[in-house]
């Protein structure tokens, strides 16, 4: 009887741990965007970019825009980045617009982290992390889609497959009138 009752422990404990397993990776790298109750007006900003030129908010009205914050040092950050590339070749030449922000690093550091992991679309800086507060981020990395009004429609925090169509359908939708 013990026997049993081990085996059936067992077998409950097995599936459990499939379980956890299973809805550990579903969360690891979700395929999801939460839409915003109503679309938010998004904090302005006004940053440079690697090459010194400045960049607002207001440059990126008129058409949908993925705003990605992220940090080097951040491991979810730097697992996302080919997806975000992948995305970016998918979207580029359908009316949409990508930003990556980065968070509180040093420019030369940026620019020797893209040497070793290429970002396809425009990076800018926030070496103060002055928009962690402006944006109300609870965590790396945190993206914004923005639609052309400038407004945020949806959020996304934690890395993400971008190139999923799932996912990229929602934001293309944005950019049809």
């Amino acid at each position: 009887m013990s026997r049993i009752f081990f085996l059936q422990r067992s077998f409950s404990l097995t599936t459990f741990f499939i379980f956890i397993l299973s809805t550990t990776s579903i969360q690891a790298a979700p395929i999801t965007l939460t839409k915003l109750k109503e679309p938010q007006p998004a904090p302005a900003f006004s940053l440079i970019d690697l090459d010194n030129k400045l960049h607002t908010l207001a440059d990126y009205k008129g058409k949908p825009l993925i705003v990605n914050f992220w940090a080097s040092w951040c491991r979810p950050c730097r697992d996302e980045l080919p997806a975000l590339n992948r995305a970016w070749s998918k979207v580029k030449d359908q009316g949409i617009q990508m930003l990556a922000i980065n968070i509180g690093e040093d420019p030369n550091a940026v620019f020797s982290f893209i040497q070793q992991y290429p970002i396809d679309f425009r990076v800018l800086l926030d070496p103060k992390s002055d928009e962690i507060a402006n944006w109300q981020m609870k965590g790396l990395p945190t993206t914004f889609i923005l639609n052309p009004k400038g407004e945020v429609v949806y959020q996304a925090i934690g890395d993400r497959e971008w190139d999923n169509d799932e996912l990229l359908t929602k934001v293309l939708a944005l950019a049809k009138p």
